[in-house]
């Protein structure tokens, strides 16, 4: 599993950024960038299968166990007593697995757009546009198909999306682009649509601190969820984020700036 470390030679922060299902340790370049300023370290993985990691020979095996134990030995490996984590959907999953956990590591946990359910029809969204990875002949092609499947993301500047396009993708041996990620992932999440994502008995052994954002427009972390979330299991403070469904990017200055201000509380 590859990933991407920010070092601070000035503070013993470490915040771990995990990416959405589909996308890479990249979409936290801008975060990552700004937290170092802070004089905090920063770590953000390319789950297996995505970005610079390796795909795995057996599809089956992208599941969250796999997911939850590479990252398990992505913290030893750290060698850090506390860190926070920021998780964007899949990412944030992951989070909320690895907080519930006895003896966690976790601090603090950002969940951007993600609670402990998740309706299947809202899963099936996320089927239709899932193994669809190209080729596409240039980067303007595969930025137009991001600013399509990701419209989620919110307001971005022509400068970001152009980013995420090139972070996002790989050239073949024929020239052509291709989404950097592995398009057997869709195999397993297809057999897990059909029902409903319920992790509430999760979600009340969590702890620590939680900061929930919350795309306004978003389908998959409902009003109804974001309200029992905040009645049940850990302490929650959450945001909702106008213009945005799933998932807020994070890399606009006002979300960047709203998780720093709470980790330092």
């Amino acid at each position: 599993m590859a990933y991407y470390q920010r070092q601070s030679t000035t503070n013993g922060r470490m915040v771990v950024c995990a990416h959405g299902l589909t996308r890479t340790g990249r979409d936290f370049d801008l975060l990552a960038d700004a937290f170092l300023k802070e004089g905090w370290s920063t770590v953000c993985p390319d789950v297996v299968g995505r970005g610079r990691s390796d795909w795995l020979s057996d599809p089956s095996n992208y599941d969250m166990a796999q997911y939850l134990s590479d990252m398990v030995a992505l913290l030893a490996r750290l060698d850090h007593s506390e860190v926070d984590w920021i998780g964007t959907s899949m990412g944030g999953l992951l989070g909320m697995l690895l907080a519930a956990q006895p003896g966690t590591p976790i601090r603090r946990l950002v969940l951007n757009d993600i609670g402990p359910f998740i309706s299947s029809q809202a899963l099936g969204g996320i089927a239709e546009y899932l193994g669809h990875v190209g080729p596409w002949p240039d980067l303007v092609s595969v930025e137009q198909h991001l600013r399509r499947v990701h419209a989620g993301f919110g307001t971005l500047s022509d400068e970001q999306w152009r980013h995420l396009a090139e972070v996002s993708t790989r050239q073949g041996s024929d020239g052509q682009f291709y989404l950097h990620y592995d398009p057997a992932i869709a195999e397993p999440f297809a057999q897990s649509v059909a029902q409903d994502i319920d992790l509430w008995d999760l979600w009340e052994r969590i702890a620590c601190p939680t900061f929930v954002l919350r795309g306004a427009e978003s389908t998959l972390l409902t009003p109804d969820t974001l309200t029992k979330m905040q009645t049940r299991g850990p302490s929650v403070t959450s945001m909702t984020i106008p213009q945005c469904g799933h998932a807020p990017s994070l890399m606009q200055a006002a979300q960047i700036q709203a998780i720093a201000d709470w980790l330092r509380e």
